[in-house]
């Protein structure tokens, strides 16, 4: 092989390299930036940025907003948004239409009842268009009320809709350090605090003291193991609870108050001792 020859097999190498940390394959988690909106309405329902929340009016104060980790190909986004990342690059700015069917799905007119007023007045719930309600167990969303009866909606709020996404991938990591803590991120909010080791495909999570009694840990651990198997290739994924035993403290000891000296009582003068009878004088005797 000549010397040009291997320049041009190592640049071919490079140049693969490159376009593998480029192309978006299901299974990965990406890094992206998007707006959504509702196409015929123009309503915006969904974004990353800050700024254009507040211009849309839908700034949430809890939302921590910048690029947001997805699985992509692995049916946890809209069909039609999922179909389109798997086949995006990252850095590169994409639109993307999705009809009802691939999105939310088409509306079920069966999925819209009337309720009693008094079903909500006895959870001392006030019943008002736009209201987000839980009716045995369905979570649903008010659409009318009216004299003694409320219409909920049980379809997805985006049902039938024509929906338009704008995306960014930002970037795809790949250490499994990291894709860990972004698999925590998604499943439980946050990775703060965990502490994550691996070897090969087992892999050890070090529970902060936070989340060992927490009920949405309990709940979003089985999606930890999930995307961990899936994603990462995890064969064993074990969490650990650690509890010391608090050190005791040394309560620090009172001091005593310090005592004053007493004052010396000044020295009486001493009483002349009484005299024996044979010391009397004669002048004493006769007194």
């Amino acid at each position: 092989m000549t010397e040009k020859e291997g320049a041009t097999k190592h640049q071919a190498k490079d140049e693969e390299k490159e376009a593998a940390e480029t192309k978006v394959e299901a299974g990965d988690i990406v890094m992206v930036e998007y707006d959504a909106w509702v196409e015929d309405s123009k309503e915006l329902f969904d974004t990353t940025n800050e700024a254009v929340a507040k211009d849309n009016d839908v700034f949430n104060e809890k939302m921590v907003y910048g690029p947001q980790p997805l699985i992509v190909g692995k049916g946890r986004l809209f069909p039609g948004l999922d179909e389109h990342m798997t086949k995006a690059e990252v850095g590169k700015e994409y639109e993307v239409l999705i009809p009802p069917e691939k999105a939310a799905g088409v509306r079920d007119p069966k999925l819209v009842e009337l309720h009693p007023v008094r079903e909500f007045l006895k959870q001392e719930i006030e019943p008002r268009v736009g209201l987000e309600v839980t009716v045995k167990n369905r979570p649903g969303h008010i659409t009318a009320v009216t004299a003694g009866r409320v219409r909920v909606d049980f379809n997805n709020k985006l049902a039938g809709r024509t929906l338009k996404y704008k995306y960014k991938i930002v970037s795809k990591p790949t250490k499994p350090k990291e894709l860990a803590e972004l698999i925590l991120k998604m499943s439980y909010g946050t990775s703060e605090g965990f502490d994550i080791e691996h070897h090969g495909k087992d892999f050890k999570v070090k529970l902060p003291d936070a989340c060992k009694y927490d009920q949405r840990w309990i709940l979003s651990k089985y999606g930890v193991v999930r995307d961990m198997r899936d994603v990462l290739g995890a064969e064993t994924v074990s969490f650990i609870e650690e509890y010391s035993k608090p050190e005791k403290k040394e309560e620090p000891k009172e001091e005593q108050p310090k005592k004053e000296p007493k004052a010396e009582k000044p020295a009486e003068a001493p009483s002349e001792p009484d005299k024996a009878p044979e010391e009397l004088s004669e002048a004493d005797r006769k007194a």
